[in-house]
């Protein structure tokens, strides 16, 4: 289509328009282009709170992926909720309003009316209520590793199983998140994964990973399913690890050294937390690696599996096993007694028993840094006064375990 076609075909319009319009035959044509315009749009036509939803609120997409997860929070506070008119601190009848022009054959008039402590203080409590969401204040000793938070905390023992309680067991969540998994059907689908660990403080445990579409039935089937994967491990004095071990799961690798009484659990939350449960006080355990908790918790129950009686590792190297405390000013106590050999009896080296335990794995040690003050002068003259008292802490409290002991 050329211009002279195009041209033609607007002056027809043109025509046709004004033979309709008689009125506007006689103006400009200058104002035809106002016939067009509109004095409404979406922002006269629609409510405030239509509006602002449209500007904040989230797509269904959004949502799948965890957008606008406050944008539900209502910030400001109804204060005209409670509230009526002529009512306040200055209580009136106004006719019309709050009460009838005439009641009966009595015509109304505006009064003034006393006031009502009781309804101000009953409004000033529904304002309080309506303040934002706060978090349950959980008890201290129900808390978890982050506050209330389902990580550390516990569950309560599993459901009986016929005539099988769980009387003296505890279960603790150490793992909870969502989780997706693509349908054909149904699309993105979100279900909750949660990883517990539960025992009763006596060398007894198991622990199990389940995933359901709601949290409190995951909760459930994970205390549940962990009743019924126990493991019986074995403890040294009831308190520790009968020696030291490495274990591994994936990238995730743990030394875990035994420790005397008194010393605590010094070691990953995750690892304190499956210590409670089986009953193990006291212990030193160093991650290398990958922190994926999964792989933390397989790689412990592994290690713990796998120890073996000091009466075992006596039988298996043929030598016999002793303990030198340091605590105890070196006291030599003989833990197990190898099978008379001829092997033993030639052999008179003293091996350390973590060559044999640790599977010739080193742990990784870090270079202490000092402090920048450590080489200058203010420090030297610091070490020079300081050095008649030197290990007088030590001495002392040696001396007072010589003396009641």
């Amino acid at each position: 289509m050329n211009q002279a076609s195009l041209r033609t075909i607007c002056l027809t319009w043109r025509a046709s328009l004004l033979n309709r319009n008689p009125i506007l035959s006689n103006t400009q044509p200058s104002f035809l282009s106002n016939i067009f315009l509109r004095n409404t749009s979406f922002f006269n036509k629609l409510p405030a709170e239509d509006i602002w939803r449209g500007v904040t609120a989230v797509s269904n997409a959004g949502k799948k992926r965890g957008r606008g997860k406050g944008t539900g929070k209502k910030v400001a506070k109804d204060l005209n909720k409670g509230q009526t008119i002529g009512l306040g601190k200055n209580n009136c009848i106004w006719p019309g309003l709050n009460s009838p022009i005439i009641r009966g054959n009595e015509l109304i008039y505006q009064q003034k009316l006393a006031d009502n402590l009781d309804r101000e203080n009953g409004i000033f409590k529904l304002r309080d209520s309506l303040s934002n969401f706060r978090m349950v204040k959980l008890n201290s000793i129900d808390r978890g590793w982050s506050g209330s938070k389902m990580p550390g905390r516990s569950i309560g023992p599993p459901d009986t199983v016929g005539e099988e309680e769980f009387s003296s067991f505890d279960t603790r969540v150490l793992e909870n998140k969502i989780v997706f998994i693509m349908k054909g059907n149904m699309g993105r689908k979100r279900r909750y994964s949660v990883l517990s660990v539960t025992g009763n403080g006596n060398g007894l445990a198991g622990f199990a990973t389940v995933k359901a579409p709601e949290v409190r039935t995951a909760l459930r089937k994970s205390k549940n399913r962990a009743g019924q994967k126990l493991i019986n491990i074995s403890l040294c004095e009831n308190r520790t690890i009968y020696h030291d071990f490495f274990t591994g799961f994936g990238k995730t690798k743990i030394y875990c050294f035994k420790k005397p009484e008194g010393h605590g659990l010094i070691c990953h939350r995750a690892i304190q937390t499956i210590c409670k449960v089986i009953g193990i006080k006291d212990i030193y355990a160093k991650i290398e690696g990958s922190t994926n908790l999964q792989h933390i918790v397989k790689a412990f129950i592994i290690g713990l599996m796998r120890q073996k009686s000091y009466q075992n590792i006596a039988n298996e190297t043929n030598l016999n096993i002793v303990e030198q405390r340091n605590a105890r000013n070196g006291y030599t106590e003989i833990k197990a007694i190898a099978p008379m050999s001829q092997v033993q009896e030639n052999n008179m080296n003293a091996v350390d028993i973590m060559h044999f335990t640790l599977g010739n794995k080193i742990v990784l040690k870090k270079s202490a840094t000092y402090p920048f003050y450590v080489n200058s002068k203010g420090h030297k003259l610091y070490q020079i006064k300081e050095e008649r008292f030197r290990n007088q802490s030590n001495v002392r409290l040696h001396q007072l375990v010589n003396f009641y002991g």
